[in-house]
Protein backbone atom coordinates (compact mmCIF):
# COMPACT_ATOMS: atom_id res chain seq x y z
CA UNK A 1 0.00 0.00 0.00
CA UNK A 2 1.43 3.38 -0.94
CA UNK A 3 1.71 6.31 1.38
CA UNK A 4 1.41 9.87 0.10
CA UNK A 5 3.68 12.53 1.59
CA UNK A 6 3.85 16.21 0.77
CA UNK A 7 6.98 18.31 0.57
CA UNK A 8 7.17 22.07 0.09
CA UNK A 9 7.34 21.82 -3.71
CA UNK A 10 6.01 18.44 -4.79
CA UNK A 11 3.56 15.73 -3.83
CA UNK A 12 5.12 12.28 -4.01
CA UNK A 13 3.84 8.79 -3.43
CA UNK A 14 6.28 6.16 -2.25
CA UNK A 15 5.76 2.56 -1.07
CA UNK A 16 6.36 1.79 2.55
CA UNK A 17 9.47 -0.19 1.63
CA UNK A 18 11.03 3.05 0.35
CA UNK A 19 10.25 4.72 3.67
CA UNK A 20 11.89 1.87 5.58
CA UNK A 21 14.94 2.18 3.30
CA UNK A 22 15.53 5.86 4.04
CA UNK A 23 14.89 5.20 7.73
CA UNK A 24 17.64 2.58 7.75
CA UNK A 25 19.87 5.03 5.87
CA UNK A 26 19.21 7.70 8.50
CA UNK A 27 19.95 5.27 11.35
CA UNK A 28 23.28 4.27 9.83
CA UNK A 29 24.10 7.89 9.05
CA UNK A 30 23.43 8.99 12.64
CA UNK A 31 25.42 6.08 14.04
CA UNK A 32 28.54 7.14 12.14
CA UNK A 33 27.97 10.85 12.85
CA UNK A 34 27.64 10.27 16.58
CA UNK A 35 30.71 8.05 16.63
CA UNK A 36 32.80 10.75 14.97
CA UNK A 37 31.33 13.38 17.32
CA UNK A 38 32.77 11.57 20.34
CA UNK A 39 36.24 12.83 19.34
CA UNK A 40 35.35 15.86 17.17
CA UNK A 41 33.41 18.08 19.57
CA UNK A 42 31.20 20.96 18.52
CA UNK A 43 31.44 20.30 14.79
CA UNK A 44 28.19 18.49 14.01
CA UNK A 45 27.58 20.46 10.81
CA UNK A 46 31.04 19.65 9.44
CA UNK A 47 30.64 15.97 10.36
CA UNK A 48 27.26 15.69 8.67
CA UNK A 49 28.46 17.48 5.54
CA UNK A 50 31.45 15.13 5.32
CA UNK A 51 29.11 12.13 5.54
CA UNK A 52 26.71 13.58 2.98
CA UNK A 53 29.71 14.04 0.68
CA UNK A 54 30.70 10.39 1.13
CA UNK A 55 27.17 9.10 0.48
CA UNK A 56 26.97 11.26 -2.64
CA UNK A 57 30.19 9.64 -3.92
CA UNK A 58 32.05 12.92 -3.80
CA UNK A 59 35.37 14.22 -2.55
CA UNK A 60 35.84 16.70 0.28
CA UNK A 61 38.17 19.69 0.65
CA UNK A 62 38.52 20.95 4.23
CA UNK A 63 39.99 24.45 4.22
CA UNK A 64 40.76 26.32 7.43
CA UNK A 65 43.52 27.67 9.65
CA UNK A 66 45.88 25.28 11.46
CA UNK A 67 44.82 23.46 14.61
CA UNK A 68 41.02 23.38 14.22
CA UNK A 69 40.73 19.64 13.58
CA UNK A 70 40.81 19.26 9.79
CA UNK A 71 42.98 16.14 9.76
CA UNK A 72 41.33 14.79 12.92
CA UNK A 73 37.92 14.91 11.26
CA UNK A 74 39.22 12.99 8.27
CA UNK A 75 40.91 10.38 10.48
CA UNK A 76 37.84 10.02 12.73
CA UNK A 77 35.61 9.44 9.72
CA UNK A 78 38.00 6.82 8.36
CA UNK A 79 38.22 5.10 11.75
CA UNK A 80 34.41 5.01 12.05
CA UNK A 81 34.09 3.07 8.82
CA UNK A 82 35.43 -0.42 8.36
CA UNK A 83 37.12 0.62 5.13
CA UNK A 84 40.73 0.73 4.08
CA UNK A 85 42.25 4.15 4.44
CA UNK A 86 45.56 5.80 3.81
CA UNK A 87 47.24 9.14 4.26
CA UNK A 88 49.36 11.09 1.80
CA UNK A 89 51.40 13.95 3.24
CA UNK A 90 51.69 16.41 0.38
CA UNK A 91 55.11 18.07 0.25
CA UNK A 92 57.01 19.93 -2.50
CA UNK A 93 59.16 16.85 -3.21
CA UNK A 94 56.24 14.41 -3.45
CA UNK A 95 56.22 12.64 -6.83
CA UNK A 96 53.17 11.63 -8.90
CA UNK A 97 54.27 8.00 -8.60
CA UNK A 98 54.05 8.31 -4.81
CA UNK A 99 50.35 8.98 -5.30
CA UNK A 100 49.40 6.65 -8.14
CA UNK A 101 52.02 3.89 -7.89
CA UNK A 102 54.91 2.72 -10.03
CA UNK A 103 55.87 -0.27 -12.17
CA UNK A 104 59.17 -1.88 -11.08
CA UNK A 105 61.22 -4.71 -12.51
CA UNK A 106 61.18 -7.91 -10.46
CA UNK A 107 64.50 -9.73 -10.88
CA UNK A 108 63.19 -12.92 -9.30
CA UNK A 109 60.41 -13.37 -11.84
CA UNK A 110 61.82 -11.38 -14.73
CA UNK A 111 58.58 -9.39 -14.98
CA UNK A 112 57.41 -5.88 -14.20
CA UNK A 113 55.22 -5.58 -11.09
CA UNK A 114 52.92 -2.75 -10.15
CA UNK A 115 53.35 -1.27 -6.69
CA UNK A 116 50.23 0.70 -5.71
CA UNK A 117 50.61 4.26 -4.44
CA UNK A 118 48.83 6.00 -1.59
CA UNK A 119 45.66 6.55 -3.62
CA UNK A 120 44.74 2.85 -3.38
CA UNK A 121 42.40 2.95 -0.39
CA UNK A 122 38.70 3.54 0.21
CA UNK A 123 39.32 6.78 2.10
CA UNK A 124 42.43 8.76 1.20
CA UNK A 125 43.48 11.65 3.44
CA UNK A 126 45.51 14.21 1.48
CA UNK A 127 47.08 16.45 4.10
CA UNK A 128 48.09 19.99 3.03
CA UNK A 129 47.31 19.22 -0.61
CA UNK A 130 48.38 22.66 -1.83
CA UNK A 131 51.99 22.05 -0.76
CA UNK A 132 52.60 19.60 -3.61
CA UNK A 133 53.65 20.74 -7.08
CA UNK A 134 51.00 21.10 -9.80
CA UNK A 135 52.43 18.01 -11.50
CA UNK A 136 51.81 15.93 -8.39
CA UNK A 137 48.39 17.47 -7.79
CA UNK A 138 47.39 16.49 -11.33
CA UNK A 139 48.05 12.85 -10.44
CA UNK A 140 44.76 12.96 -8.53
CA UNK A 141 42.62 14.10 -11.44
CA UNK A 142 41.94 10.73 -13.05
CA UNK A 143 41.49 8.98 -9.71
CA UNK A 144 38.98 11.53 -8.40
CA UNK A 145 36.86 11.69 -11.54
CA UNK A 146 37.07 8.20 -13.04
CA UNK A 147 38.01 6.18 -9.94
CA UNK A 148 40.90 4.55 -11.71
CA UNK A 149 44.64 5.06 -12.16
CA UNK A 150 46.62 4.64 -15.37
CA UNK A 151 50.33 3.83 -15.05
CA UNK A 152 52.47 2.87 -18.04
CA UNK A 153 49.34 2.56 -20.21
CA UNK A 154 47.83 0.04 -17.79
CA UNK A 155 44.61 1.01 -16.01
CA UNK A 156 43.92 -0.08 -12.43
CA UNK A 157 40.42 0.42 -10.94
CA UNK A 158 40.02 1.80 -7.42
CA UNK A 159 37.86 -0.10 -4.95
CA UNK A 160 34.46 1.30 -4.00
CA UNK A 161 33.64 3.25 -1.96
CA UNK A 162 36.35 5.78 -2.79
CA UNK A 163 36.74 9.25 -1.34
CA UNK A 164 39.53 11.80 -1.15
CA UNK A 165 39.49 14.05 1.92
CA UNK A 166 42.02 16.84 1.36
CA UNK A 167 43.03 19.61 3.72
CA UNK A 168 44.67 22.94 3.07
CA UNK A 169 45.57 26.09 4.98
CA UNK A 170 44.16 29.21 3.28
CA UNK A 171 46.27 31.63 5.32
CA UNK A 172 49.83 30.48 4.66
CA UNK A 173 50.84 30.90 1.01
CA UNK A 174 54.63 30.57 1.14
CA UNK A 175 55.73 27.33 -0.50
CA UNK A 176 52.22 26.44 -1.66
CA UNK A 177 50.64 25.95 -5.08
CA UNK A 178 47.01 27.08 -5.48
CA UNK A 179 44.70 24.33 -6.65
CA UNK A 180 43.73 24.82 -10.32
CA UNK A 181 40.07 25.15 -11.27
CA UNK A 182 40.06 21.64 -12.76
CA UNK A 183 41.16 20.26 -9.40
CA UNK A 184 38.70 22.33 -7.37
CA UNK A 185 35.82 21.24 -9.60
CA UNK A 186 36.51 17.61 -8.73
CA UNK A 187 35.83 18.28 -5.05
CA UNK A 188 32.11 17.90 -4.45
CA UNK A 189 32.31 20.05 -1.31
CA UNK A 190 34.58 22.55 0.36
CA UNK A 191 33.90 23.15 4.03
CA UNK A 192 35.44 25.13 6.87
CA UNK A 193 35.84 23.85 10.41
CA UNK A 194 35.90 27.17 12.29
CA UNK A 195 36.84 27.63 15.92
CA UNK A 196 34.82 25.64 18.46
CA UNK A 197 32.55 27.25 21.02
CA UNK A 198 33.67 27.59 24.64
CA UNK A 199 31.89 24.47 25.86
CA UNK A 200 33.15 22.41 22.94
CA UNK A 201 36.71 23.62 23.44
CA UNK A 202 36.62 22.61 27.10
CA UNK A 203 35.42 19.17 25.98
CA UNK A 204 38.36 19.05 23.56
CA UNK A 205 40.75 19.74 26.44
CA UNK A 206 39.20 16.89 28.42
CA UNK A 207 39.15 14.42 25.53
CA UNK A 208 42.50 15.10 23.88
CA UNK A 209 44.70 16.16 26.79
CA UNK A 210 46.36 12.75 26.71
CA UNK A 211 47.30 13.00 23.03
CA UNK A 212 45.70 11.01 20.21
CA UNK A 213 44.54 8.15 22.45
CA UNK A 214 40.82 8.95 22.00
CA UNK A 215 41.15 8.96 18.22
CA UNK A 216 43.24 5.80 18.18
CA UNK A 217 40.60 3.97 20.24
CA UNK A 218 37.72 5.00 17.97
CA UNK A 219 36.06 1.87 16.61
CA UNK A 220 34.26 1.25 13.35
CA UNK A 221 30.46 1.32 13.40
CA UNK A 222 29.92 0.59 9.67
CA UNK A 223 31.60 -1.52 7.02
CA UNK A 224 32.45 -0.79 3.40
CA UNK A 225 29.45 -2.95 2.44
CA UNK A 226 27.20 -0.75 4.62
CA UNK A 227 28.52 2.34 2.86
CA UNK A 228 27.82 0.84 -0.56
CA UNK A 229 24.25 0.03 0.45
CA UNK A 230 23.71 3.56 1.78
CA UNK A 231 25.11 5.08 -1.42
CA UNK A 232 22.61 3.04 -3.47
CA UNK A 233 19.76 4.03 -1.15
CA UNK A 234 20.63 7.71 -1.62
CA UNK A 235 20.50 7.29 -5.39
CA UNK A 236 16.88 6.14 -5.10
CA UNK A 237 15.69 9.34 -3.37
CA UNK A 238 13.13 11.11 -5.56
CA UNK A 239 13.92 14.48 -7.17
CA UNK A 240 11.02 16.27 -8.86
CA UNK A 241 11.61 17.60 -12.40
CA UNK A 242 10.98 21.14 -11.13
CA UNK A 243 13.86 20.80 -8.66
CA UNK A 244 16.17 19.51 -11.37
CA UNK A 245 15.19 22.60 -13.33
CA UNK A 246 15.95 24.75 -10.28
CA UNK A 247 19.49 23.36 -10.09
CA UNK A 248 20.02 24.03 -13.80
CA UNK A 249 18.62 27.55 -13.41
CA UNK A 250 21.13 28.28 -10.64
CA UNK A 251 23.96 26.99 -12.82
CA UNK A 252 22.89 29.01 -15.86
CA UNK A 253 22.43 32.16 -13.78
CA UNK A 254 26.00 31.85 -12.49
CA UNK A 255 27.34 31.55 -16.04
CA UNK A 256 25.66 34.81 -17.03
CA UNK A 257 27.23 36.81 -14.19
CA UNK A 258 29.58 39.52 -15.45
CA UNK A 259 31.53 39.44 -12.17
CA UNK A 260 32.44 35.78 -12.65
CA UNK A 261 35.06 34.39 -15.00
CA UNK A 262 33.75 30.90 -14.35
CA UNK A 263 30.32 29.79 -13.25
CA UNK A 264 28.87 26.48 -12.13
CA UNK A 265 29.81 23.48 -14.27
CA UNK A 266 27.50 20.60 -15.25
CA UNK A 267 29.62 18.41 -12.93
CA UNK A 268 28.79 20.78 -10.07
CA UNK A 269 25.06 20.69 -10.89
CA UNK A 270 25.13 16.89 -10.89
CA UNK A 271 27.05 16.90 -7.60
CA UNK A 272 24.46 19.20 -6.02
CA UNK A 273 21.71 16.81 -7.07
CA UNK A 274 23.52 13.81 -5.55
CA UNK A 275 24.29 15.68 -2.34
CA UNK A 276 20.68 16.82 -1.99
CA UNK A 277 19.53 13.20 -2.27
CA UNK A 278 21.97 12.09 0.43
CA UNK A 279 20.92 14.94 2.73
CA UNK A 280 17.23 14.09 2.32
CA UNK A 281 17.89 10.41 3.10
CA UNK A 282 19.92 11.38 6.17
CA UNK A 283 16.79 12.86 7.74
CA UNK A 284 14.51 9.95 6.73
CA UNK A 285 12.97 11.70 3.76
CA UNK A 286 12.57 9.88 0.44
CA UNK A 287 12.26 13.04 -1.65
CA UNK A 288 14.28 16.23 -2.09
CA UNK A 289 12.88 19.67 -1.22
CA UNK A 290 14.24 23.13 -2.15
CA UNK A 291 15.73 23.55 1.33
CA UNK A 292 18.06 20.60 0.67
CA UNK A 293 19.46 22.37 -2.38
CA UNK A 294 19.76 25.73 -0.64
CA UNK A 295 21.48 24.23 2.40
CA UNK A 296 24.12 22.56 0.23
CA UNK A 297 24.63 25.31 -2.34
CA UNK A 298 27.41 26.93 -0.31
CA UNK A 299 29.58 23.83 0.27
CA UNK A 300 28.98 22.48 -3.24
CA UNK A 301 29.02 25.58 -5.46
CA UNK A 302 30.93 28.42 -3.79
CA UNK A 303 34.48 27.11 -4.34
CA UNK A 304 33.74 26.62 -8.05
CA UNK A 305 32.98 30.28 -8.72
CA UNK A 306 35.93 32.22 -10.19
CA UNK A 307 35.75 35.98 -9.69
CA UNK A 308 36.86 38.45 -12.35
CA UNK A 309 39.79 40.75 -11.47
CA UNK A 310 37.37 43.68 -11.33
CA UNK A 311 35.18 41.86 -8.82
CA UNK A 312 38.27 41.18 -6.69
CA UNK A 313 39.14 44.89 -6.71
CA UNK A 314 35.61 45.81 -5.64
CA UNK A 315 35.86 43.43 -2.69
CA UNK A 316 33.10 41.17 -3.98
CA UNK A 317 33.12 37.70 -2.47
CA UNK A 318 31.97 34.40 -3.93
CA UNK A 319 29.70 34.01 -0.93
CA UNK A 320 27.94 37.29 -1.75
CA UNK A 321 27.43 36.25 -5.36
CA UNK A 322 26.02 32.87 -4.37
CA UNK A 323 23.66 34.49 -1.87
CA UNK A 324 22.46 36.81 -4.63
CA UNK A 325 21.88 33.85 -6.97
CA UNK A 326 19.86 32.01 -4.33
CA UNK A 327 17.86 35.16 -3.70
CA UNK A 328 17.04 35.91 -7.34
CA UNK A 329 16.54 32.51 -9.01
CA UNK A 330 12.87 31.53 -8.51
CA UNK A 331 12.28 28.56 -6.21
CA UNK A 332 9.84 25.93 -7.51
CA UNK A 333 6.44 25.84 -5.85
CA UNK A 334 3.38 23.62 -6.19
CA UNK A 335 1.93 26.08 -8.69
CA UNK A 336 4.90 25.98 -11.06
Amino acid sequence: MARTERGPSITVSRPRTATRSVESFAEGFESVAQNVATVIQGKNDAIRLALVCLMAEGHLLIEDVPGVGKTSLAKALAASLGCTWGRIQFTPDLLPSDVTGVTVYNRATGSFDFRPGGIFANLVIGDEINRASPKTQSALLEAMEERQVTVDRQTYPLAAPFMVIATQNPVEHEGTYPLPESQLDRFLMRIEMGYPGRTAEIAILDTHAGGSQALDQLGAVATDADVKVMINLAKAVHVAPSLKGYIVDLAEASRRRTDLDLGVSPRAALGLLRAARARAASISREYVVPDDIKALAGPVLEHRLALTPEAHLRGTSRRDILADLLGTVPVPTRSN
